[in-house]
């Protein structure tokens, strides 16, 4: 089942998210793709995107696909996420992809590649999630 990025957009205005202008392209319970384009202020002194927004922006798609997974009535809080850094963002557009390793009762694991526009890939974050019910 597809979800409306419009819908998701929505959900996030006045948010971090919107603040590091986040665009969510495609969403389901099995994939979520957003998108983020390097602006300055999203960069280091020396010039390249800033690891904390790439970590900023692994971690709000994967609880958004989280969220897109929850039971009725259920939150989610990340419990732990780890990145690895494999090259510098400079210029463009960067583009975030999580996919489930993981979709428990209690937890779910995400997957998030985050690449530029050549496909070349700049970090993968993995983050567990939290399911927390009422």
């Amino acid at each position: 089942m597809d979800i409306d990025p419009a819908m998701l957009a929505e959900s996030q205005r006045g948010t971090l998210a919107e603040l590091l202008g986040i665009r969510f392209v495609e969403a389901g319970k099995d994939r979520v793709v957003a998108e983020l384009t390097i602006r300055e202020d999203l960069r280091t002194v020396g010039g390249s995107l800033h690891g904390g927004t790439l970590m900023a922006f692994a971690d709000t798609v994967g609880a958004t696909a989280t969220v897109l997974n929850l039971p009725r009535g259920a939150g989610t809080t990340t419990l732990e996420s780890k990145t690895n850094f494999f090259a510098a963002g400079r210029q463009g557009v960067v583009r975030a992809e999580s996919v489930p390793l993981h979709r428990g009762k209690r937890t779910m694991v995400w997957q998030t590649r985050m690449t530029d526009e050549s496909g070349r890939l700049l970090a993968q974050t993995i983050q567990t999630q939290m399911v927390l019910l009422d």
